[in-house]
């Protein structure tokens, strides 16, 4: 079983790999569900764990129907990701239509080699993932990042058991959003998936000890500025030991 950790800070890829995860997906924004970090936060994860370091190439939030300048970034965001020495990078790009955008998401992979690469949620907001399947093996794609085109992946088990059997060994199919230690053994029994993608996250107190009581986190989701967004490495282990007895 390999284990997927998404994290979005220096801290959580060190606690991710205590809890011994296989690899991670090294994000920025987990409001925005995940966006390009900066080089200095790559750079400093890269030379201080050993673990894989997959990071996600996505210049914005919303949709993934991107402007040629976005395109330009990600490109760019790539080469960058190669001088940093990663093991992989994740991305996608859809057309207006709801298909995957196959003449640019080749090039990027194209680009990104030798690097494994992730095809990311966005398929999960393609029209017709049967038809996305096929889409992403014949562009090149290692892996596909999945909920099943539901919310969460225990939602949608369905789906991803029949990927898992049409892919048939042709790309990796590794179920992610909303496993945690309550939907993680019956996902595996279900679905037979032989990666898991999760967040162990955990949250901690802010050692600052003056707070401004006039402002709440800059306007928005009062006091967040004071709780710390990390990964239990503690979760990270018991997940890895429920999706293992699972198999």
């Amino acid at each position: 079983m390999k284990i997927e950790i998404v994290v979005y800070n220096i801290e959580s890829a060190l606690k991710a790999q205590e809890g011994g995860a296989d690899r991670i997906e090294l994000c920025d924004n987990p409001g925005e569900g995940g966006t390009t970090p900066s080089y200095a936060i790559i750079e400093s994860v890269r030379q201080h764990v050993s673990m894989d370091v997959f990071v996600m190439i996505r210049p914005r939030g919303g949709d993934f129907h991107y402007s040629s300048y976005e395109f330009y970034c990600m490109k760019r965001d790539i080469d960058q990701c190669q001088r940093l020495s990663v093991d992989g990078v994740v991305l996608g790009i859809l057309n207006a239509d709801g298909t995957l955008d196959k003449k640019r998401c080749k090039e990027l992979i194209d680009r990104a080699r030798p690097l494994k690469v992730t095809c990311h949620r966005a398929f999960d907001m393609t029209r017709d993932p049967l038809q996305a399947l096929e889409d992403c093996i014949e562009v090149g794609f290692d892996r596909i990042l999945t909920s099943g085109h539901q919310a969460t992946a225990h939602l949608g088990a369905d789906l991803i058991e029949q990927l898992i059997q049409y892919a048939n060994g042709r790309i990796a199919i590794m179920p992610g959003s909303g496993v945690n230690e309550n939907t993680v053994q019956a996902l595996i029994k279900k679905t037979k998936a032989t990666e898991i993608h999760f967040s162990a996250t955990a949250f901690r107190e802010s050692a600052m000890q003056y707070r401004n009581p006039a402002i709440a986190s800059m306007g928005s989701d009062a006091g967040a500025e004071f709780k710390l967004r990390t990964v239990d490495p503690q979760r990270v282990r018991l997940i890895r030991q429920l999706a293992e007895t699972a198999l």
